[in-house]
């Protein structure tokens, strides 16, 4: 599953690894997953598509 997310280190769309689900504070759905680059943790608002 290839998921993108903005990593504001790159300042790029990068395709994130290790992508898993998570909520925030308040109970929405998020992806989080680490940049391929330089390592830094991205995120994506809302839930992984299957």
């Amino acid at each position: 599953m290839t998921i993108e997310a903005y990593c504001v280190k790159c300042k790029a769309k990068k395709v994130m690894k290790d992508p898993a689900e998570s909520t925030t504070k308040n109970g929405k759905p998020i992806t989080k997953g680490t940049c391929p680059d330089c390592g830094t943790t991205i995120c994506r608002i809302g839930a992984a598509k299957k």
